[in-house]
């Protein structure tokens, strides 16, 4: 069945590339491509997939992660993992509520080699959190430690609470830890295999009582030492949403700061964000979705209506907020039409899709309504992800765009009410070929149990003579697991309790 909404593109070639196709020329700017999320150093990324709302050993909402390998023919079922705090190796004991696998992310915390998985428990001991580390080696993950526990009230390692980065320029990657009500904790590495931090611990508190919804990490001025950026709110309003960040220095993060708007305001952010230099001016941008509407600020959030995605450029100085961009779902270009509720905006995540050199943005629209051509908004919450392309002059909504549903011709399932397809995504190189591919979470799949959907990346631009890209020609995705293009995988896969698991709420960006 096909999607019946204006502007909808239902031919499926999704063609992910992070830091452009292999046979595409680098820019000035631009960065090398690297497999960050590669756990076992074999040169292909890996997939880490989360469901909080999982339930181990009858203990509901425990917790648990899903890992699956790449290869050169992309994601193997064969070696699959799974881990929970019952798994040997790691810390604790699965409880019911500890939420393990809340917030994800992937970094070589002890300088090894081998990329880590750090995964949140935001719901430990009543709600204080826990952060912990489940070690990368040759043989992939195994064993871990707990890195950092919170006090009553932290949520710390909470949904959107962690990332990882080099803030001080020593070399070595450090914890970067949310904690509402005071701001952001970063802890030093590298960290030893115990756990324990070899760097100092810098507490940087903002000046309102914050709620952290989201955080990432990137060079924003290009002084070649890593900034922190977080999507804020009040913790007694959701309403007033922000873009703060933290200058890395040789010295550790500097004072919180916002980014401001043309009226000298702070400028109205949204719940998840990504940075990356989508322009490719040697400077790492900010893209936030807001994709919560109907709150009184959307008066004062350009295209809020169904949720939006805008683009920040960075500086030379401060992140420029007066030259941002917004694009929503009546933007000229930009596949279907805004609606109230429809969540566009989801989990922003970047990469460069057509093999033009510049980054693009994939984000989720979970709350899409679907159905036939007799009944095209029936299908309540079945979801769909958007591509927007990337250019020299920012996310400007013109250009080439794709959707992927449930209901797009190649893609295995069918959109159903409730799915939340899109709630979640990610990009990432999984057969080595230089091009990421995508995979998105629907956590509301068959009765909230959530599935997972991948999808190999095929390239869309070649180098011609000439140096110039030019469009080369597009194959549709098909297969199975075992080497092809697209595939979905659940419990049955992994092995675990299906019921209101909620698999596919998170990935390991």
């Amino acid at each position: 069945m096909r999607v019946q909404r204006r502007g909808w593109r239902t031919g499926l070639a999704v063609v992910l590339a992070l830091g452009g196709a292999v046979a595409l020329p680098a820019a000035a700017g631009a960065a090398p491509h690297q497999v960050r999320d590669d756990f076992n150093g074999d040169g292909y990324a890996d997939l880490a997939v989360g469901a909080p709302d999982g339930t181990v050993a009858g203990k509901a909402k425990a917790g648990f992660v899903g890992v699956l390998y790449g290869s050169a023919s992309g994601l193997k079922s064969s070696t699959k993992q799974v881990f929970s705090q019952n798994s040997a190796g790691i810390p604790g004991t699965a409880e019911a509520g500890d939420r393990l696998g809340s917030a994800l992310t992937a970094a070589d915390l002890d300088r090894d080699g081998y990329t880590d998985l750090v995964v949140g428990a935001g719901g430990e001991d009543g709600g204080s959190g826990r952060v912990q580390v489940v070690w990368g080696g040759a043989r992939g993950l195994a064993g871990g430690a707990t890195l950092a526990s919170g006090a009553a009230g932290d949520r710390l390692g909470a949904a959107g609470h962690l990332a990882a980065g080099d803030v001080d320029g020593d070399g070595a990657t450090d914890l970067l830890t949310a904690v509402d009500r005071y701001g952001l904790v970063a802890t030093g590495g590298p960290f030893t295999r115990s756990g324990a931090a070899t760097g100092e611990r810098q507490v940087v508190r903002d000046r309102y009582d914050s709620r952290v919804l989201d955080l990432d990490v990137g060079d924003l001025n290009g002084d070649g030492i890593t900034d922190v950026v977080a999507a804020q709110t009040g913790t007694d309003t959701f309403d007033s949403r922000r873009v703060a960040y933290w200058w890395g220095t040789k010295d550790g993060l500097t004072p919180w700061s916002l980014v401001w708007d043309i009226d000298g305001a702070a400028l109205q952010g949204g719940e998840n964000l990504a940075v990356g230099d989508v322009n490719r001016d040697g400077y790492a941008d900010i893209v936030v979705g807001r994709a919560v509407d109907g709150y009184e600020s959307d008066h004062d959030a350009y295209r809020a209506k169904g949720g939006r995605v805008t683009w920040i450029p960075g500086t030379s100085g401060a992140p420029d907020g007066v030259a941002e961009q917004a694009v929503n779902q009546d933007s000229p270009g930009v596949p279907g039409t805004a609606e109230k509720g429809d969540g566009f905006g989801t989990d922003v995540q970047l990469a460069d899709v057509d093999g033009d050199g510049y980054l693009d943005v994939i984000t989720g629209v979970p709350g899409e309504d679907l159905g036939p051509a007799a009944a095209p908004n029936s299908v309540k919450d079945a979801g769909a992800v958007v591509v927007l392309s990337g250019r020299a002059d920012g996310l400007t909504g013109a250009g080439s765009h794709q959707v992927v549903t449930q209901n797009t011709t190649g893609v295995p399932g069918a959109a159903e009410k409730g799915d939340v397809f899109g709630g979640a995504v990610h990009a990432g190189d999984a057969n080595g070929d230089g091009l990421a591919d995508l995979a998105v979470g629907a956590p509301g799949e068959n009765a909230g149990a959530g599935s997972v959907w991948s999808f190999r990346s095929r390239a869309q631009y070649v180098v011609s003579p000439g140096g110039v890209p030019v469009p080369a020609t597009v194959v549709a995705p098909g297969g199975a697991p075992s080497g092809g293009g697209t595939f979905t995988f659940g419990h049955t896969l992994l092995g675990t309790t299906a019921a209101k698991a909620r698999l596919g709420s998170d990935f390991a960006n």
